[in-house]
């Protein structure tokens, strides 16, 4: 009995550890991503590709949580979530706000740009996705953290998409109208990962 419960603390520590080190590498992809898109953004004059910034910078953040409790209780890990789920709700707001401005602006977005640096985004998110996705069922600190990936890669798409738009109607639309969409996405995303981590944290059943 005790060698089982040996092999399983074995195990444990091991699957720990893997965690640690997808996400630092997440993390880091995440961050320099966020800079470099966010740069482009304001030079771009684009909201598709603003959104897709703060997303990169709210999911460094959100790795940066998931890292911290990662040797935590599971109601610390569900409390972790639950600010994981706040930050994306305050994201997805920032968002809003921003196409409010852009709204109001005549430049039209640069579509090259965005295309450019959509595209490399949407690479450095495949990669994240691919190194969290045997994770995700490990429990909620995981699952919120795929979420992030899962919601990023749609992100990235929905940029190309605006950009290719903006390319071939020479409107600014389809670049606040993809950012609208991003924003509601993150915004619903945040729903689940809320009521399951204050469900834990209440330690009440799912």
């Amino acid at each position: 009995m005790d060698h089982c419960c040996s092999n399983k603390t074995e195990e444990l520590l091991l699957l720990k550890a893997k965690q640690a080190n997808i996400l630092k590498i997440v993390m880091a992809i995440n961050l320099l991503m966020f800079f470099v898109e966010f740069t482009f953004a304001w030079i771009a004059n684009s909201t598709a590709l603003m959104a897709d910034s703060l997303d990169m910078l709210g999911d460094a953040i959100v790795y940066g949580f998931s890292l911290y409790v990662l040797h935590k209780s599971e109601k610390t890990r569900a409390t972790a979530a639950l600010l994981k789920g706040i930050i994306i709700v305050a994201f997805g707001i920032s968002v809003l706000a921003q196409a409010g401005f852009n709204w109001s602006a005549a430049a039209l977005p640069s579509y090259e740009s965005m295309g450019w640096i959509g595209g490399l985004a949407l690479l450095a998110n495949t990669i994240c996705f691919s190194l969290l996705y045997k994770h995700r069922d490990d429990d909620i600190n995981m699952k919120s953290t795929w979420i992030c990936s899962r919601n990023d890669i749609i992100s990235n798409i929905g940029v190309l998409i605006a950009a290719s738009l903006v390319g071939l109607t020479q409107s600014k639309w389809p670049d606040l109208l993809i950012g609208l969409m991003i924003a509601i996405l993150f915004l619903r995303s945040a729903i689940p990962i809320l009521i399951e981590s204050v469900t834990q944290i209440r330690g009440k059943p799912l």
